[in-house]
């Protein structure tokens, strides 16, 4: 019914459904005009098929989600990122992202870098909120970074105010 609705699948050696990818004609046409920002983003296992759910997700005008594709995979590997990047580049006519926010998965980066190299990779906020609780544990610290992280400056107030946080938090020796 959808004559732009875009997929492809492999299959493995044994017959079964190895990855698959689609995208209807309306994500594909909102990729065209919002696709300069995506976020390229993995659900380890949390579907009822146990596999790796990916989406590729951007902001329109109204600063609202829009989904561009989704793809089931049989792992996370570098060879299938690679192989869902492809695909989701013949989806949308080859048009490159500017800027690629993920997880900070390796696997990932590397495919990022291997078929999208002029991207600019960028880590999740939230991942990066989550991991600084995990590491530090202090709320305190969490708001304050995540304050910096959020708020627009140069980078030499950034760094200014970055000190001002370390020093009030007394981790100057924290790695």
């Amino acid at each position: 019914m959808d004559p732009r609705f875009f997929f492809r699948y492999t299959i493995l050696e044994d017959g079964s459904l190895g990855n698959l990818f689609w995208s209807d004609a309306m994500s594909r046409c909102d990729y065209r005009y919002f696709g300069d920002v995506i976020s390229f983003d993995s659900t380890y296992r949390t579907n009822s098929y146990h596999r790796p759910l990916v989406i590729f997700v951007g902001v329109n005008n109204h600063t609202k989600t829009t989904i561009f594709g989704f793809g089931l995979l049989v792992d996370e590997t570098v060879d299938t990122y690679t192989w869902i990047l492809q695909t989701f580049l013949q989806a949308i006519h080859g048009k490159c992202p500017i800027s690629v926010v993920t997880d900070g998965d390796k696997a990932m980066s590397k495919a990022i870098r291997l078929v999208m190299p002029t991207a600019v990779r960028r880590l999740c906020s939230w991942h990066l909120e989550r991991n600084v609780q995990t590491n530090v544990g202090d709320s305190g610290f969490t708001q304050a970074y995540t304050h910096l992280m959020l708020t627009y400056m140069t980078e030499l107030e950034f760094e200014s105010e970055w000190l001002k946080v370390i020093d009030r938090f007394g981790l100057q020796h924290n790695e």
